[in-house]
């Protein structure tokens, strides 16, 4: 068997301290198994059917207003929630507590049809924007002791409804992500004095053949460390453990950064690119934290246009992830495709 050198290797994973198995050969094995189709549905920019569409009625009953801009409610089926009753004792080593805090949605645009990837830099940022005051607002309670903002898009990742719209949990715990990479910044700074995604951005830049975006305040890249095929960060350059910290300059570009990062995703294979988006976030205690640093994390689950990235024996067995594709590989393949246009506009499918 002919094996590309380099292709075959472990690499670090520093925010997570964790080994990743790189076997880009393998991306090029047969396959028999299940595949997703690459379905390009006519979309409206209306659905009466749709329970996030403006002035339709929810599940709950209750009715969204007729609104223009973006829309924020609490969710109303939440998985945490402020009247969650409290658990049954039991017995150790067992342990069980209050499923509390706040769970809400928001609806990124009244157009059911329009994704991230096909907003303007100005829509993204007002996205964003949302993002910075729910965090801010929602981590001043004492209750809350850290706050995830997220996208779940696409059918493959368990999104039934296309209306672009993302989640906010609000919990009463640091999310295990944040977790390990508070403690390993921690760590690192301890070691080093120096920040590490500080470190992480100077050696991305200094190969450069990952980076999808830079310009003065933010910066995008496949990490070298990606477990997914297509995984991509966006994180601001001026270290910030929360995005509400970011000037209106600075959070501009990030909006702009992002939208790079998603119009390239579609353009990559010509359909709307599925993805889990996350928003990594310092805890909501009021500590310092100088050696955490918020970033954005794209994680799309495809490895070829209709294959996905199976979790299996040594992800969910042996806790550590084997990628089948080499991340200077994939990059390359971003990189490739336009960053500014989008190619449902660039045909005129657009709605």
């Amino acid at each position: 068997m002919q094996v590309q050198p380099g292709m075959w290797e472990e690499r670090w994973h520093p925010l997570r301290e964790e080994w990743v198995i790189v076997a880009a050969h393998r991306q090029s094995r047969p396959w028999i198994g299940q595949t997703v189709q690459a379905k390009l549905p006519d979309i409206p920019a209306y659905d009466a059917t749709c329970y996030l569409c403006p002035g339709n009625q929810r599940v709950s009953g209750a009715v969204n207003p007729v609104y223009s801009g973006i829309y924020v409610f609490d969710n109303d089926h939440p998985c945490v929630g402020e009247l969650a009753p409290d658990p049954i004792v039991v017995a150790p080593p067992y342990q069980s507590r209050r499923a509390n805090g706040i769970a809400r949605v928001v609806c990124f645009s009244p157009q059911h049809h329009l994704t991230i990837a096909e907003m303007t830099a100005t829509q993204v940022a007002h996205v964003v924007q949302t993002w910075q005051a729910q965090t801010y607002d929602l981590g001043q309670r004492p209750e809350v002791k850290h706050v995830l903002c997220f996208e779940n898009k696409g059918e493959v990742v368990g999104v039934s409804n296309p209306h672009p719209h993302g989640q906010i949990y609000a919990t009463n715990f640091v999310f295990k992500s944040i977790e390990t990479e508070y403690v390993a910044g921690q760590r690192y700074q301890h070691e080093t004095g120096r920040i590490l995604m500080q470190d992480i951005i100077a050696a991305e830049l200094l190969d450069g053949r990952r980076v999808l975006y830079e310009d003065e305040h933010t910066v995008a890249f496949v990490p070298y460390f990606a477990r997914y095929a297509y995984e991509v960060y966006v994180v601001p350059k001026r270290p910030v453990a929360h995005f509400y910290a970011l000037g209106d300059a600075e959070t501009l570009s990030l909006a702009r950064a992002l939208q790079a990062v998603t119009v390239r995703f579609d353009n990559m294979w010509r359909m709307p690119f599925p993805y889990v988006m996350a928003l990594h976030q310092g805890p909501t205690d009021g500590s310092a934290m100088p050696f955490y640093q918020a970033y954005i994390a794209l994680h799309p689950p495809l490895r070829q246009p209709q294959l996905l990235k199976y979790l299996a024996g040594p992800e969910i067995g042996g806790g550590n992830f084997l990628s089948d594709t080499a991340p200077e590989q994939t990059a390359a393949a971003l990189r490739a495709v336009s960053a500014t246009e989008h190619y449902r506009q660039v045909t005129g499918d657009g709605k």
